[in-house]
This record gives C-alpha cells, sequence and structure tokens, in this order.
C-alpha cells in the first residue's frame, strides 16, 4: 500500500465517522508518521495488538506490530486507547 492511499484511507475513515459512520480499521501501528497524528489520533478508540499478527497458515509474522482503530462520530475527546491480547 502507498503512503498516499494510507491517507487517503485513514483521511476517509475519519470523514465517514464525522457523518455518523463507525468505521473499524487494522493498520500497522506506525505512530512516527505523519498520517497517525493527523488522523489516527482523532479515532475514538484505538487498541493495540500484543505481538505480530499471521494470517492462515503462514509461518511469518507481520514485519510491524498493529493497532485496531475505531472512528466513530465523537465529541473531540482524545481516543481510548488500550492493549489486545495475552
Amino acid at each position: 500500500m502507498t503512503q498516499r492511499l494510507k491517507r487517503c484511507s485513514h483521511r476517509k475513515a475519519f470523514e465517514e465517522s464525522s457523518k455518523g459512520a463507525t468505521v473499524v480499521c487494522l493498520i500497522p501501528a506506525r505512530t512516527d508518521t505523519k498520517y497517525w497524528h493527523d488522523y489516527v489520533m482523532k479515532a475514538d478508540e484505538i487498541r493495540f495488538v500484543k505481538g505480530r499478527l499471521k494470517f492462515g497458515g503462514s509461518k511469518n509474522s507481520a514485519p510491524f506490530p498493529s493497532a485496531v482503530v475505531v472512528f466513530r462520530k465523537h465529541d473531540g475527546d482524545v481516543p481510548k486507547i488500550s492493549a489486545m491480547g495475552n
């Protein structure tokens, strides 16, 4: 996924939530990026996934940490941040 597409998808999730939609995204937890601070930090919830994800029968895990981000219409408070996993 290109950086531009990442920025567009996070912006779209944020914009749709401001119209009343609930949008749930599984994304790389790239907390050092501009898009994270511009859009993800405006989410209602951020849940960091413990460990690295594996999909299907893959022997290798993702090379990055992940987060589940929930965008829904809210009053602009800071996001609820928590961890998921064992």
